[in-house]
Order: C-alpha cells, then sequence, then structure tokens
C-alpha cells in the first residue's frame, strides 16, 4: 500500500528542518553554557540519552541535557525526587534542558509540535486509540504540554494527544508554539503533584499520572 504525503506534512517537515537548523545556530552559545553548568554541578555525562519511541512506534535515542544525579542505591539515590537537584529543576523549568532535542528534530526523529515521546517500556500498555499518538513524529513540545503539562492525568494527557493527530495543521501548530513561550515563561505544570517528575504509566486508564 502506498502512503500518500500530505501537504502539511512536506511544509511541516521543511519548517522543522529550518527552524531547528536556525535554532542551533542561534543557541550554540546558551549550548555551551549549559553543558557547562551540567558539567560542573552534575559531573559527567553531559548529555541523558534515552531510547523512545517515534512515529509508527520506530525507536530512536532521545538527547537531553542531564538533570539528575547517577541512580547510586549505596548512596539512596534511587528515586527521580532522590536524584533530581535544584539545578536540575531549574533546567527543567526553563527547558532548558530540551536544548539538544533540537538535534533530534533535525535528524527526523522529531518534530517542533507533536505528542511528547514516552518511555519505550509504554508501548504494550497502550489501547488502541492511545497507540494512535504515534500516527505523527514526535514533539519537543505538543498540545498536552500548553494544556496542562505535567499537572495532566494520562487519560487527559492521551486524549489531547489524539485530538491533535485528528486535528494538526500548520496554524495549530503555530497556536501551540505561542502558547508554548507563555507556559515556560509561567513554569507552569513542570512536576506532577506528589512527585518530583511525573508518575508511571501502569496502561490502567482509572489511574491519574503525569508525564514529562
Amino acid at each position: 500500500m502506498t502512503v500518500r504525503v500530505q501537504p502539511y506534512d512536506i511544509a511541516k517537515r521543511v519548517l522543522d528542518v529550518a527552524s531547528s537548523g536556525i535554532g542551533l545556530i542561534f543557541v550554540w552559545p546558551v549550548i555551551v553554557v549549559v553543558a557547562i553548568l551540567v558539567a560542573v554541578n552534575l559531573g559527567h555525562p553531559i548529555i541523558f540519552s534515552q531510547d523512545r519511541p517515534g512515529k509508527d512506534g520506530k525507536i530512536f535515542k532521545l538527547y537531553k541535557f542531564r538533570t539528575m544525579k547517577i541512580a547510586e542505591p549505596a548512596r539512596g539515590f534511587v528515586s527521580d525526587a532522590e536524584r533530581l537537584t535544584r539545578f536540575g529543576a531549574a533546567l527543567r523549568a526553563t527547558s532548558l534542558d530540551e536544548l539538544p532535542t533540537l538535534v533530534n528534530v533535525l535528524r527526523g526523529d522529531m518534530s517542533v509540535v507533536g505528542p511528547r515521546p514516552l518511555l519505550v517500556k509504554y508501548l504494550d500498555r497502550y489501547s488502541p486509540e492511545e497507540q494512535r499518538r504515534h500516527e505523527v513524529r514526535p514533539g519537543i513540545t505538543g498540545l498536552a504540554q500548553v494544556n496542562g503539562r505535567n499537572e495532566l492525568g494520562w487519560h487527559e494527557r492521551f486524549a489531547l494527544d489524539v485530538e491533535y493527530v485528528d486535528r494538526r495543521s500548520l496554524f495549530l501548530d503555530f497556536k501551540i508554539l505561542l502558547a508554548t513561550f507563555w507556559t515556560v515563561v509561567g513554569r507552569r505544570g513542570v512536576s506532577a503533584e506528589g512527585h518530583a517528575t511525573m508518575a508511571e504509566f501502569d496502561g490502567n486508564p482509572n489511574r491519574d499520572g503525569a508525564v514529562s
């Protein structure tokens, strides 16, 4: 079966390449500064990389600045709350930890706007409707991020992801980008209530949780 590429998909990819490429050129001084600060405050490695599912569930390597101490059970660094430092929390609140993700956009793993890429282990926990979030490239920001971010429950989050898949357009992408600016400035929804970052998705549709 031949999959027809829509004009929107072509335009979106062109804009993704242009914005990520130009973005990397203009923010490289910030990237250097943040890299130095991560090395000083958290040591090495500076970059956090992890397998995440992309479009159609294809696995790619996600890149972000590291915001947590390395897990060390002997020293009591196990949970997110124990590993997340004040410095790391500040990076997350300002979304500066996301700057290396522009490389993922440039490579085609991700888009600037789309459902956030979650953990690989969640793939077999989604319902068929929830799986639809993988019909498009995952994004740095998305409809869920500007409507509550980590304060949302899983059911709400996935509903917004699927809504984006059904309604996606350049106009909607532009609205999400504008809303993202105010979300970051206001530092809203950085963490879920009762969690340093997010609660794990266990596949239970009646459980509330949050995502990063």
